[in-house]
């Protein structure tokens, strides 16, 4: 019978094998802090990490040239830009 997930967000279940369930462990004693704190620690940096990787926007050295000069000289409002300017409500 499946667990009701818990809704504080202060607890969070999880299956993991043996094998990896010991290296956790092993890594967590080597540092001297709880498994929890050393599975909390991994998992946040990770996430850290994959969100900074997937926010950042890395342009080549054409791109950034192209962008600096849309921003210094940007084009005229074409028609459809201007109708969808004119459609936004005006209390924004």
């Amino acid at each position: 019978m499946p667990r009701v997930p818990v809704e504080d967000n202060e607890r969070m279940s999880l299956r993991i094998a043996a094998e990896e369930k010991s290296l956790l462990v092993r890594g967590a004693a080597l540092q001297h802090v709880s498994l929890t704190k050393f599975v909390i620690r991994s998992a946040v940096a990770n996430a850290q990490e994959v969100i900074e990787l997937s926010e950042r926007l890395e342009l080549s050295e054409r791109d950034s040239l192209q962008v600096m000069d849309l921003l210094e000289h940007p084009p005229e409002p074409n028609e459809k830009l201007m109708a969808a300017a004119f459609a936004m409500p005006r209390d924004l």
